[in-house]
């Protein structure tokens, strides 16, 4: 299938690690030249460096920045005034008692999981309606339908992400550029692989057994039984920021390997 993303310019947040670098890898194999952002400037230039090894080809950028913050995010405007694709992946997770999480944690979260996709949209999405065509996508979460109880401020704000994408698609109608929400399972990343290897150290027991538990006692509706890779994950994604996906806006897709137990 030919994604029509050569020459397209692509910006992704949070994108050093994970489902973002995954993504940043996809659409840079696609031809498109990406922007890798991050924290620090030894992650952005260790995901640069993975991703010209595996795409000696490959057009691509990074630039340090903090884009939970509006400082942040101002700072990346500056460098990079207009694109094509805008991948809002930049989130953080953590497991908390519901009754333990005070008022800064639920506005931690909030801010870093939804604030920074909105600012990063309704700066860039006029552009792209201006030009006629654009691509958007939230990463999202299983979280956002199934609310974990280990972690419920996590939740809210994937279940937030839904009605900021549906919202942004509606507002952007007729437009040519798309807004759809992405929505992985439990995932193997760089991040969720240490914490895992992390507590099976303390208890005693292997990472296989720690994910045999979790998805028993955790996710027991999932049909592939497994944890997916990041790059499963980002195939979905990369197809909703080409060209083949223009008749998709709006739309919330999972690729969460049937943890959702629903059809539709």
């Amino acid at each position: 299938m030919e994604l029509g993303l050569a020459n397209k310019h692509a910006l992704v947040t949070g994108s050093t690690a994970g489902i973002g670098y995954a993504i940043a890898k996809g659409l840079a194999a696609e031809g498109a030249s990406v922007v890798i952002t991050g924290r620090g400037q030894a992650s952005v230039d260790d995901a640069l460096r993975r991703l010209k090894e595996a795409l000696p080809e490959a057009r691509a950028t990074g630039i340090v920045a903090d884009c939970a913050t509006a400082e942040g995010a101002q700072l990346v405007f500056g460098k990079v005034p207009q694109i094509d694709i805008l991948v809002n992946n930049l989130g953080i997770y953590g497991r908390k008692p519901a009754f333990e999480i005070d008022d800064g944690e639920w506005q931690r979260f909030f801010e870093v999981n939804v604030m920074s996709g909105v600012r990063f949209t309704r700066h860039y999405a006029p552009g792209m309606a201006g030009r006629g065509w654009g691509r958007i996508v939230f990463v999202s979460s299983e979280s956002a339908l199934n609310i974990p109880r280990e972690m419920i401020h996590y939740g809210m704000t994937k279940t937030a992400q839904l009605s900021v994408s549906r919202g942004f698609a509606m507002e952007l109608a007729g437009t040519g550029v798309t807004v759809n929400a992405l929505l992985p399972g439990p995932t193997h990343t760089e991040n969720t692989d240490r914490m895992r290897a992390e507590r099976a150290r303390a208890t005693g027991v292997t990472v296989a057994e720690i994910e045999a538990a979790f998805l028993r006692d955790f996710r027991p509706t999932s049909l592939i039984r497994r944890f997916t890779s990041a790059e499963e994950v980002a195939s979905l994604g990369v197809y909703l920021c080409s060209e083949a996906a223009s008749g998709t806006s709006g739309a919330a897709l999972r690729v969460d390997g049937g943890v959702v137990n629903q059809i539709m």
